[in-house]
């Protein structure tokens, strides 16, 4: 198991400080979570399964996972990624049981925060609630647009929508370096998650390479040119809510 304990939540304070700025002791108790338990999960296996009693707040902090729902023919539709910084569902522990699964596509590592913590924190530092707050908000923000490409977007405007969104999501965190991230889903994740066949998937890949917009190679996805590729994705960012917006909440030291 990695040790990273220096960077465990620096991801997760960094997502939060996209809306309000933290105080040191803001930061401090959030730090605080890296004493709860340590997991990891292999590549390609299920952190949790749809059914199961949910017990723990799960934060990611290396790799990548994903949320999905599964048919009992086999059939799979990913309904959202998590990297390091997020949460894979902040009141989850509430339910009686799953009703998704989350499965990792990298190996992961996550902390298992016990209930009682994040009830604690969100008591004790009102400022990091509130960023809590909008950061779930956002998740939901996110899944509306997931489904408006579903419904109404094409198979090419989906992808290269979803190229933009988990771009400017890994620079917000630090995870991209100028206009390239590391990019580990396979084509079969990218159709699972659009809603298309890996066939239609591969011509739609082919056909944003050909526009010059993006280039994949060796699980690294360069943007070629984000404005285009913007455009031709009808990607309005207003969805992510990346401009501060909880400023009037700053904290001045």
């Amino acid at each position: 198991m990695p040790d990273s304990n220096l960077s465990l939540v620096g991801n997760l304070i960094l997502n939060l400080e996209r809306y309000v700025r933290l105080s040191a002791d803001d930061r401090s108790a959030l730090e605080n979570l890296k004493s709860s338990p340590l997991c990891e999960a292999k590549a390609r296996s299920d952190i949790v399964r749809e059914g199961q009693k949910p017990t723990v707040v799960r934060l990611v902090t290396s790799g990548w996972a994903c949320r999905y729902k599964d048919l009992p023919d086999g059939r799979r539709q990913i309904v959202g990624f998590f990297i390091p910084g997020d949460f894979c569902d902040l009141n989850v522990y509430i339910l009686q049981q799953m009703d998704h699964s989350i499965g990792a596509i990298t190996p992961v590592t996550y902390l298992a925060i016990p209930p009682d913590v994040m009830e604690k924190l969100t008591t004790t530092r009102p400022r990091v609630g509130q960023a809590l707050l909008w950061h779930q908000l956002v998740e939901s923000s996110v899944q509306r647009e997931w489904l408006l490409n579903i419904g109404q977007r094409s198979a090419l405007e989906r992808l290269g929508h979803l190229f933009v969104e988990l771009y400017l999501r890994c620079r917000a965190v630090g995870m991209a370096r100028g206009m390239t991230l590391d990019f580990p889903l396979t084509q079969n994740d990218l159709a699972e998650a659009t809603g298309v066949t890996p066939v239609h998937l591969n011509r739609t890949l082919q056909e944003v390479r050909r526009q010059g917009l993006i280039e994949l190679r060796g699980k690294k996805l360069t943007i070629l040119d984000l404005e285009q590729l913007k455009q031709m994705s009808l990607f309005n960012e207003n969805y992510l809510h990346l401009d501060h917006e909880g400023r009037q909440l700053d904290a001045n030291d």
